[in-house]
């Protein structure tokens, strides 16, 4: 099988000869062989790895993304940000921490902007009304 592991700026992994596969998504831990049927998927912050034909395994941190499988021999995933090394304990424990803080640092920018934006339209809502009260409405 063929596997290729891009980000938006590079491409990460990008190998023949691979015998199988095993990621993670939502539902668990997934494993993926020669003819597979076609398979789409979301993957969860984790450590995907592979095995090529020579018996060695690979590993590559990845920060969310999608998987497909087309035609039971290619693998693609798109991911935010990819990691690979040889050492599963410190993608592990270094990169996916690093990968989780990131999540709740934009989880958190996120709530602040949506609250910044929402006072915004209200602002403006009240200077709309051309009695200039307020109170009463939709967005009161």
């Amino acid at each position: 099988m063929r596997l290729r592991i891009v980000t938006p700026l590079s491409v990460i992994v990008d190998e023949d000869g691979v015998l199988a596969f095993r990621g993670e998504d939502a539902s668990g831990s997934f494993g993926i062989l020669p003819r597979h049927a076609d398979f789409l998927t979301n993957l969860a912050i984790s450590v995907v790895s592979w095995e090529r034909g020579d018996g060695t395994r690979s590993y590559c941190a990845v920060r969310r993304g999608v998987l497909s499988v087309t035609a039971g021999r290619d693998i693609a995933i798109a991911t935010r940000e990819a990691v690979p090394g040889d050492d599963l304990t410190t993608l592990d424990e270094t990169v996916l921490s690093g990968f989780r803080a990131a999540i709740d640092t934009e989880r958190t920018e996120y709530v602040e902007s949506t609250r910044l934006h929402l006072n915004a339209i209200r602002q403006l809502v009240g200077r709309l009304r051309p009695d200039g009260r307020r109170g009463g409405g939709l967005f009161s």
